[in-house]
C-alpha cells in the first residue's frame, strides 16, 4: 500500500473511533443536532474505517504466515495461506481507493426525469412511453415515488414528452446516484405496428436526469426574471380537458428556459412544479457550462451527459439492449423494459469508478 494512501487511512481510522467516543458520551447524548452532526460523520467513514481495520488485520497475518516460510513442516500450508492472503489485500486495497474517491455532492438529491420523442414521429412517442414504464417500474422496485409534473401526449398514446419527479423518501443511496447515467439519446429498433412491409425502424427519445435544486441555497430564482403564463389545461383527444386557466407556463427570461406543468389540481400547485422544474433546468444548465471547462477529464468517465449522446440502444428483433459507452450487450430486452436496471446501472457504475480510480494513479 502506498504510503500517502495509508496516512490517509490511519486519519480516518484515528477520526472514526475518536467519533465513537463521542458518540457514547453524555454531553453529546444531550446535544440532539451535535449527536445528529457526528452520526452523519460516522456514516460517511465507517465502512473506509472497517475496511482498512481489516486490512490491517490481515497484513499482520500475512507477515505472521511469512515466518512459517522458514519452518518445513509449515512451508507448503504456509505459501498456500500466504497466496490467499496477497489476493485479499489486494482486493481490499481496490475497495479502500473506491471508498475514498470524491463522491458526487449530486448523488444523494432527488431528480426530475425528462423524456422526449426525437426522430421517428408517432414510433418515437410510443417508445418514449415505455420508457416511462420502465423508469416507473425501476421507481417501484426501489420503493421510490414518482410524480408526473407535466405530460404531453400524442394523438396513439405515447408522449411527446413527459417530466416527472422522482424521490428516494430517505432511501441509503440517492435516486440521482442510480440514474444519473441514464441522460443522453436511447434508440429503438423495431418493426412498428403501422409497417405494413415489416421493415425495421429507427427511432429515437432523448432522457434527461436532472439532480433537484437545493431551494435554500443554490438557485434563487428572481421574480422580476420570471414571465408566468396561465392557459387550459388539456389531454390528447379532448381527454381531462380543464375548464379553467390552471396550467401554469414560466419563462425565464435572461436564458429563455422554459417549465410547465399542468398535471396538478391547481394552478397554485402547477406553479410550484414549474418553479422546481425551471430551477433544476437552471442548474443542470450551469452544471454543464462548468463542465466543458473540464471536457477532457470528462471524456475518461462513462459518458458526458449530453443529451445528444447516443447511449443505449433497444433492439426488439433481437431481444437485446447494447449500452455504447461500456460496450455491454444483454439479451434481457424485455425484462429491461420491465425495469429491471440493476446490472446496466451497476456496470456503469463500476465503469465510472474504474475509469475515475484510473485518473487519480494517472495523477
Amino acid at each position: 500500500m502506498k504510503a500517502s494512501l495509508r496516512a490517509r487511512l490511519e486519519s480516518i481510522s484515528f477520526r472514526f473511533q475518536e467519533i465513537e467516543a463521542l458518540l457514547a458520551s453524555e454531553e453529546v447524548a444531550r446535544d440532539r443536532s451535535r449527536f445528529r452532526e457526528l452520526s452523519l460523520e460516522r456514516s460517511e467513514i465507517e465502512s473506509a474505517a472497517r475496511l482498512y481495520a481489516e486490512y490491517c488485520q490481515r497484513e499482520a497475518d500475512a507477515r505472521q504466515t511469512e515466518s512459517l516460510l522458514s519452518d518445513p513442516e509449515m512451508r507448503d500450508l504456509a505459501r498456500e495461506e500466504l497466496v490467499a492472503a496477497r489476493e485479499r489485500l489486494a482486493s481490499l486495497i481496490l475497495e479502500l481507493q473506491k471508498e475514498l474517491l470524491p463522491r458526487d455532492p449530486e448523488d444523494d438529491r432527488d431528480i426530475l426525469l425528462e423524456i422526449r420523442a426525437g426522430t421517428g414521429g408517432d414510433e418515437s412517442a410510443l417508445f418514449a412511453s415505455e420508457l416511462f414504464r420502465m423508469y416507473s417500474r425501476y421507481a417501484e422496485r426501489n420503493r421510490w415515488r414518482l410524480e408526473v409534473l407535466s405530460a404531453n401526449m400524442s394523438e396513439l398514446g405515447g408522449y411527446r414528452e413527459i417530466v416527472c419527479r422522482v424521490t428516494g423518501g430517505g432511501a441509503k443511496e440517492g435516486v440521482y446516484a442510480r440514474l444519473k447515467f441514464e441522460s443522453g439519446a436511447h434508440r429503438v429498433q423495431r418493426i412498428p405496428e403501422t409497417e405494413s412491409q415489416g421493415r425495421i425502424h429507427t427511432s429515437a427519445c432523448t432522457v434527461a436526469v436532472l439532480p433537484e435544486a437545493d431551494e435554500q441555497s443554490e438557485i434563487m430564482l428572481n421574480p422580476a426574471e420570471l414571465r408566468i403564463d396561465t392557459f387550459r389545461a388539456s389531454g390528447a383527444g379532448g381527454q381531462h380537458i380543464n375548464k379553467t386557466d390552471s396550467a401554469v407556463r414560466v419563462t425565464h427570461l435572461p436564458t429563455g428556459l422554459v417549465a410547465e406543468c399542468q398535471d396538478g389540481r391547481s394552478q397554485h400547485q402547477n406553479k410550484a412544479s414549474a418553479l422546481r422544474v425551471l430551477a433544476a433546468r437552471l442548474k443542470d444548465k450551469e452544471t454543464r457550462e462548468r463542465q466543458r471547462t473540464v471536457a477532457a477529464t470528462r471524456k475518461k468517465l462513462v459518458g458526458s451527459g449530453d443529451r445528444s449522446e447516443r447511449v443505449r440502444t433497444y433492439n426488439f428483433p433481437q431481444g437485446r439492449v447494447t449500452d455504447h459507452r461500456i460496450n455491454l450487450t444483454l439479451h434481457r430486452l424485455h425484462a429491461i423494459l420491465d425495469g429491471d436496471l440493476d446490472e446496466l446501472i451497476g456496470a456503469l457504475t463500476s465503469e465510472n469508478h474504474l475509469a475515475q480510480l484510473n485518473m487519480l494513479s494517472e495523477g
